[in-house]
């Protein structure tokens, strides 16, 4: 497919429209190994874009993992809190990204972020059943009733049924929470009805896909296209 080479540097994040032109025209832009001076000329989508002698994305379509660190808010934009918006760097501030379903303020871990709807719809339907896992730290320790609660769905205190889910007891006050659906509060109101009371929790995966150990808290980095297939490759079986 052949596209405007402006068009293609643009969807990179780095320049804008008029800036990419710019960037052409001053010989910065190479398509395939071939210098090119003109905005307007097309050349295949496919190619290798090289800014400066760099290779750079070209996709429109992108996602990202977040490691977010507690005490910010998941939204878009917030005029009182920092947002997980805010925690993007400057040179992909141009991709339109969104985060896909949201995180406590107090919740840290891993978050998506994509200027991909149908992606971001997929992986939030009911339908698609990905499982979230969590590490909960609570007051106290699970045990294998609370297993058994969670395998067959708790019924919470406002009368909200859920779906069944996963417990797996660590000892030490720890726990892990598998879930395939995203009610709201739904861990913690879990735990609770179980009287365990939540003070710490940290999303650690989507599917099979877990967090980068490598990030701390506030960084993100690009998925590959197949670490964006092991968010769907999770069996949700309990």
């Amino acid at each position: 497919m052949l596209t405007r080479l402006d068009k293609l540097i643009s969807a990179s994040g780095l320049f804008s429209r008029s800036e990419a032109r710019d960037a052409i025209r001053a010989g910065r832009i190479a398509a395939g190994g071939i210098v090119i001076t003109r905005p307007e000329e097309k050349v295949d989508s496919g190619a290798l874009i090289t800014v400066d002698g760099e290779p750079i994305r070209t996709d429109a379509r992108r996602c990202f993992m977040l490691d977010k660190p507690a005490g910010v808010l998941t939204a878009a934009r917030d005029p009182r809190q920092d947002t997980v918006l805010d925690l993007v760097p400057g040179e992909y501030s141009r991709l339109g990204l969104q985060p896909v379903g949201r995180l406590d303020k107090d919740t840290t871990g891993l978050l998506l972020l994509t200027n991909d709807g149908e992606l971001a719809h997929r992986v939030i339907s009911p339908k698609s059943s990905v499982v979230k896992t969590y590490l909960a730290g609570t007051d106290g320790d699970t045990d294998e009733a609370d297993v058994e609660a969670f395998r067959y769905g708790l019924i919470l205190q406002d009368g909200t049924r859920c779906l069944p889910a996963g417990l797996e007891p660590l000892g030490g006050g720890q726990c892990l929470v598998r879930v395939q659906e995203g009610k709201y509060h739904q861990v913690k109101r879990m735990l609770a009805a179980r009287g365990k009371r939540v003070l710490t929790l940290r999303r650690i995966a989507i599917g099979a896909l877990h967090i980068d150990a490598s990030l701390g808290p506030g960084k993100m980095r690009e998925l590959s296209g197949d670490e964006i297939e092991l968010i769907f490759a999770h069996s949700h079986s309990f």
